[in-house]
């Protein structure tokens, strides 16, 4: 399954959609088989929009303040014998994982943690779990309206592969966000760049 990451697509006052953004959001999500909205979606109409590309789930971010059925505080995906988990805010991200969950995603047992909320990608493998915030496709960085980022998710029977994607760069705003990926089999971390440089990995403990 290809999952599509989004989050805090704050839509400002002179943007109508995400069309105006340009093409590259859409091609993207076009691509995917499931989207995962990590908050801050702000007005119903963006999961309508997104909607015309995949099925999608949300998490309810702080700006939220609508109902609607495709939104919950925690999302729950269970794919090839991974849970995937998302809510909006995971500040401090820097703790340790189990204080993430034991906060955010009690009983659940987690293999993959998304959050949102800070506008700044993020990824990484620790704890034997992937943490993932794919930073905001529009207002990266809390950056003035550009092209940001997106996260992908590829998952597999005994692979997960998860990706930080620039969506590309926007003229006179340069994109802030740094592309990196890792890629785990049969739950161990195999690979990993970070701006397009290889990343050591150290020797698993059995």
């Amino acid at each position: 399954m290809r999952i599509g990451l989004l989050s805090d697509t704050h839509l400002p006052s002179l943007m109508r959609s995400l069309d105006e953004l340009g093409p590259q959001l859409a091609e993207f999500l076009r691509s995917v088989d499931l989207i995962l909205h990590s908050g801050d979606v702000v007005t119903p109409s963006i999961l309508d929009w997104c909607e015309q590309f995949a099925p999608l789930m949300a998490a309810r971010g702080n700006h939220d303040a609508f109902d609607d059925p495709r939104i919950e505080k925690v999302q729950v995906v269970d794919v090839e014998g991974y849970r995937i988990v998302t809510t909006h805010d995971l500040r401090p991200e820097d703790r340790p994982i189990e204080m993430i969950v034991e906060r955010d995603f009690k009983g659940m047992s987690p293999d993959i943690v998304i959050g949102g909320d800070t506008h700044v990608d993020r990824l990484e493998y620790r704890d034997g779990t992937v943490l993932m915030n794919s930073g905001s496709p529009n207002i990266p960085h809390h950056k003035e309206t550009r092209l940001g980022t997106v996260g992908l998710l590829e998952v597999t029977r005994n692979r997960v592969y998860a990706e930080i994607i620039l969506l590309g760069q926007t003229a006179g705003s340069p994109n802030p966000g740094t592309p990196r990926h890792l890629e785990l089999y049969e739950r161990r971390l195999v690979a990993a760049t970070l701006n397009g440089d290889p990343l050591g990995i150290p020797d698993p403990v059995d």
